[in-house]
């Protein structure tokens, strides 16, 4: 058998883009992930008007034959389709480009002095994994990799 090129986030997202993208639908995320002894594949959409379960079930229904027919994974899984939801986390370079002006949240590895773990700010720039935020009274602005943040996500709740 031959070997599978690729890792298996990008031979799922090959198989799904497509797919979402003729349904109207865009592909925020794709995530394979070991939760105790279980694996998810987690298909992560999203629209301009938001997701409903519709939305999800017909993703899901569209991907069971192209993925068994691709079979970019080599164990079992459990097929997830979801929102990114209200407080989406920003992962891709797109997600932080399309994102500029708006409020968020942070989650960093280590603390900053004066800053600590967690804070929120807007983000004001993105540039090769460089997030630069500016705090809510706009007098201070700080730039981090976002390597250093355990996570960045949309704050839309204040």
């Amino acid at each position: 058998m031959p070997k599978k090129k690729g890792n298996t986030v990008q031979r799922v997202w090959g198989v799904a883009q497509p797919i979402v993208n003729d349904l109207g639908l865009e592909l925020w995320d794709v995530r394979f992930v070991k939760e105790g002894a279980d694996w998810f594949l987690r298909i992560i959409i999203d629209s301009p008007n938001g997701i409903s379960i519709n939305d999800c079930e017909q993703v899901s229904r569209a991907l069971d034959k192209p993925l068994d027919d691709e079979d970019p994974i080599d164990q079992a899984y459990t097929l997830e389709v979801c929102s990114p939801g209200l407080e989406r986390p920003l992962i891709r370079d797109e997600h932080f480009e399309c994102f500029i002006g708006a409020d968020i949240m942070v989650k960093l590895i280590r603390p900053i002095e004066g800053l600590g773990r967690e804070f929120k700010g807007v983000l004001k720039a993105y540039d090769s994994g460089e997030v630069t935020i500016e705090d809510h009274s706009g007098e201070h602005e700080i730039t981090i990799s976002k390597s250093d943040a355990a996570w960045i996500k949309l704050d839309d709740f204040d």
